[in-house]
């Protein structure tokens, strides 16, 4: 059998059995920790959305289960990545599907919490608004290059993970006003950290466009 695979490939073109051990390899990858995690995290938001609305949205006891579904998201969030990159776990639907698991449990949240009363729409549109505008803006530069994760993004996350997590809760007394600090905090890392995503977005479309233009010029000589 080997010397049938070898034949072929020495002939240049692959064999039948070689791309269907291929293809059986690359769909088993996908059901790796990594993905599993994210896939988890997704099944995690309708659970949470039940959670967090049962019995009117302010019985306690609901309110604390749904903080651990959103706990569990968050720790997850944490892990996928990062044993996806330390064990070549990264696959095509891991790096479509992690972000989108991580801004659908933080939206879901988000409206919950503001359709409920516990948090002003406009905390909700700014942040929301400020990862959706991000997520395009990435897109929209790719041609040029990538716009790396900063500390200030990563520490954003954190704190919008833990803001959340704190209204989820039915807190009350002085934690009910350290929340309110947490997400101030929250709020004001969302805005300068998609300000400074922006930033870098033009200065990475600057340098790409001028990188053509040097190649064209280089080129025509």
């Amino acid at each position: 059998m080997s010397d049938g695979v070898a034949g072929a490939e020495g002939n240049g073109k692959p064999a039948r059995g070689g791309k269907i051990a291929a293809a059986a390899v690359n769909q088993a990858s996908v059901w790796n920790i990594a993905n599993l995690l994210t896939m988890l995290r997704l099944l995690l938001v309708p659970a949470f959305v039940m959670l967090m609305l049962a019995d009117g949205g302010y019985d306690p006891a609901w309110r604390s289960l749904a903080w651990a579904a959103f706990a569990i998201a968050m720790i997850t969030d944490l892990f996928d990545g990062h044993l996806a990159r330390t064990y070549n776990l990264v696959t095509d639907f891991g790096k479509i599907a992690d972000p989108i698991a991580d801004k659908a449990i933080m939206g879901a949240a988000l409206i919950c919490l503001s359709a409920l009363g516990d948090l002003p729409w406009w905390v909700t549109g700014v942040i929301l608004g400020r990862e959706l505008g991000i997520t395009l803006l990435r897109f929209l530069v790719i041609r040029y290059g990538v716009i790396p994760a900063s500390r200030g993004g990563k520490l954003k996350t954190l704190t919008q993970g833990v803001a959340v997590g704190m209204y989820v809760l039915a807190l009350t007394g002085w934690l009910a006003t350290l929340r309110f600090w947490v997400m101030a905090a929250a709020v004001v890392l969302t805005v300068v950290t998609g300000l400074d995503y922006v930033r870098q977005a033009i200065v990475l479309r600057r340098q790409g466009i001028a990188e053509r233009k040097a190649a064209l010029e280089e080129t025509e000589e």
